[in-house]
C-alpha cells in the first residue's frame, strides 16, 4: 500500500536490448524520417481540428486547463488522446536514441513502456495550479536542457559502441532512459496537468 501511495503517477521504462542491429543503427537518422513525418501529420491534423485547445505538438493543453479551472473535470478521452500521443512520441524518441531497434509502432507498446495515471480532478488536482505549473517547472527546464545536451553526447558514444559491439553500454542506456523519464514527468506535470505532485529531481 505504501509503495502504491509513493509511486509517482508517471512511469517510463525501456526494455534493455541484449543486442542491437548495427545496420539499422548506422542509418538511424535516415530511417527515422518517415515516422517523424507521420507524427507531424498527426500533430498537425489535431491542431487544425481542435484549434487553440491543442499545443503545437498535438497535445491537448489549453482545453484541459480550462476544464480543470472552471469545471474541475478532465474528460477521459482528452486524457487518452494525450496518453497515446505521448506514448507514440516516446517510441519515436527511444528509436531515435538507439534504445530499441524496433521501428516505432503507431499503436503497439513494443519495448517502450510509459504509464500515466488518470487523475481524479476534484480529489487530486488544485483547480488554480495549472495557471502557474509552467512557471514552477522552470528549474526542471533548466536542468533538462543541460541533461539533454549530455544525453546527445551519450547517444553519439552509444552509436559508436553499437557499431563495434552490437550492444548499448548499460550505464549509458540507463542514463538516457532516465533523462527521458525525468522529461515525461515534467511534461505530465506542467503541460498535461495530470498531477499536482512536483516532479522529483531524479532520473530514477
Amino acid at each position: 500500500m505504501a509503495v502504491e501511495q509513493d509511486r509517482y503517477p508517471v512511469r517510463f521504462e525501456v526494455d534493455y536490448p541484449e543486442e542491437l542491429a548495427r545496420s539499422s543503427s548506422f542509418f538511424r537518422l535516415i530511417l527515422v524520417i518517415s515516422i517523424l513525418i507521420v507524427a507531424s501529420a498527426v500533430a498537425g491534423s489535431a491542431a487544425g481540428g481542435v484549434g487553440i485547445g491543442v499545443a503545437a505538438s498535438g497535445f491537448l493543453v489549453l482545453a484541459p486547463l480550462l476544464m480543470i479551472l472552471f469545471r474541475e473535470k478532465y474528460p477521459r478521452w482528452w486524457f487518452d488522446w494525450n496518453l497515446e500521443l505521448i506514448r507514440f512520441s516516446a517510441r519515436i524518441g527511444a528509436y531515435f536514441a538507439l534504445l530499441t531497434h524496433e521501428y516505432p509502432s503507431t499503436d503497439e507498446e513494443q519495448a517502450v513502456h510509459l504509464e500515466l495515471d488518470y487523475p481524479d480532478v476534484q480529489q487530486d488536482l488544485n483547480r488554480w495550479l495549472p495557471l502557474v505549473k509552467w512557471l514552477l517547472a522552470i528549474p526542471h527546464f533548466i536542468v533538462l536542457i543541460i541533461l539533454g545536451i549530455v544525453a546527445i553526447f551519450a547517444i553519439v558514444f552509444a552509436w559508436f559502441a553499437i557499431l563495434f559491439t552490437g550492444r548499448y553500454p548499460r550505464g549509458v542506456f540507463d542514463f538516457v532512459v532516465g533523462v527521458g523519464r525525468w522529461s515525461y514527468r515534467v511534461q505530465a506535470y506542467a503541460f498535461l496537468m495530470i498531477t499536482d505532485r512536483y516532479p522529483p529531481f531524479s532520473i530514477d
